[in-house]
């Protein structure tokens, strides 16, 4: 059997990449793919931690865009976590991998608070634990989220699932052909260059904990499963070269 090089992880999905080819809403097909390949992660024995977006259904920043208040429309997008986290969820139960909601927001009818404590230790026992409903704040994304949660919990990496890119590049590569792709990075260069990984914020973090960060295409199969081996696929980010 083959070793993980990481214990645990944070495995950062996008809320797009729920809806597959539709654009919108969760398509059956795509999100039993990924529970497929969270379940190759967590039969190697290693701890997984799942954030995902809400753009499938929801975007804050398009709600505050179209005249709704800021805070209120990050609000909306907290509970379209929500139901991306109890769909995979489902997935994952459905293929007996066993798994915990925790939301930011209470919601006690249908999943857990978020406490650190409880989190780590479903961990140790062999859970994958969901961060929903964002930090609980609004202003802030579901990547700060992943930056967050990963330093709360002692994560050994960030892998930060992108839907048909295979990395950091230059420029957008799906409609610039001549963006070149960047095999590794610091935080401090994609501050710098500006580049579109995450917000500033969540970069900010990640690079005062020292949490590293792997950019990965999920839309090919057993990508997470090759990252976790240490097969060098995507883009890594760390606090120095």
């Amino acid at each position: 059997m083959s070793t993980p090089k990481y214990k645990r992880i944070v495995l950062k999905l996008s809320g797009e990449a729920l809806a597959g080819d539709q654009g919108y809403g969760i398509e059956s097909r795509v999100i039993r793919s990924l529970a497929r390949q969270i379940q190759e992660v967590v039969e190697l024995g290693v701890e997984v931690a799942v954030v995902v977006g809400g753009g499938n259904i929801w975007r804050g920043i398009s709600g505050s865009a179209h005249g709704i208040d800021r805070a209120t429309a990050d609000y909306m997008g907290m509970l379209a976590t929500v139901m991306n986290s109890l769909a995979l969820q489902d997935a994952l139960e459905s293929m007996e991998v066993p798994t915990r909601v925790q939301t930011s927001i209470e919601m006690r009818q249908v999943a857990e608070p978020y406490i650190r404590r409880r989190a780590i230790r479903h961990l140790e026992k062999g859970r994958v634990v969901i961060f929903a409903a964002g930090n609980g704040n609004p202003f802030f994304s579901t990547d700060t989220t992943a930056a967050l949660r990963a330093a709360e919990i002692e994560a050994d990496v960030i892998l930060m699932a992108k839907n048909g890119v295979d990395g950091v590049y230059t420029a957008d590569p799906l409609k610039d052909p001549a963006a070149q792709k960047y095999d590794s990075l610091t935080y401090l260069e994609i501050l710098n260059k500006g580049l579109k990984v995450m917000d500033s914020t969540a970069s900010s973090l990640c690079m005062d904990n020292n949490i590293p960060l792997i950019v990965f295409n999920i839309s090919e199969e057993g990508n997470i499963r090759r990252v976790i081996l240490g097969e060098h696929i995507g883009t890594l980010v760390k606090g120095s070269v």
